[in-house]
């Protein structure tokens, strides 16, 4: 089964918070924090690193906070994992690993490696503009494959 990281479900979580508030100049941490029951340090560090790698801009102050650094709509959920959690595999041998005793007889490393695409791929479909739209309309029915973005 597939599990993110609790990282990267505060990570996505505060992205998706930022953008069903566009018309603040900037939200705090404690904010976001407060909002969903989320450990504020945790959740600080999460909020640098996706500064730190230019998904959110930062700003300093008694007004301080975040917000996200391009439009809702061109950041993707995969992007947000990426920055929090690095590479997506499902399995280590899709990670190019040569350690593998049994790939001269593997059958299934091809197969694997195009369903760790497809993962990929959805992920990179959905923006954050998506999932907070989602919330307000939460009757629609999507034509999207299911992916359980549960954290551990």
């Amino acid at each position: 089964m597939l599990r993110l990281t609790k990282k990267a479900d505060y990570g996505l979580m505060a992205l998706k918070y930022l953008a069903e508030h566009p018309d603040s100049v900037s939200v705090s941490a404690k904010d976001i924090a407060d909002t969903y029951g989320i450990p504020p340090q945790l959740l600080a560090k999460v909020l640098q690193r996706l500064t730190k790698v230019g998904l959110l801009r930062s700003h300093a102050g008694m007004n301080g906070g975040y917000e996200l650094s391009r439009a809702a709509r061109s950041i993707s959920a995969f992007e947000v994992i990426h920055a929090i959690d690095g590479p997506l595999f499902i399995t280590s041998c899709t990670k190019g690993s040569k350690s593998c005793e049994l790939e001269p007889s593997c059958t299934i490393k091809e197969p694997l490696a195009r369903v760790n695409e497809s993962i990929a791929g959805v992920l990179k479909s959905i923006s954050i503009h998506d999932m907070a739209e989602d919330e307000s309309t939460s009757g629609r029915v999507t034509e999207q494959p299911l992916v359980m973005l549960t954290g551990s």
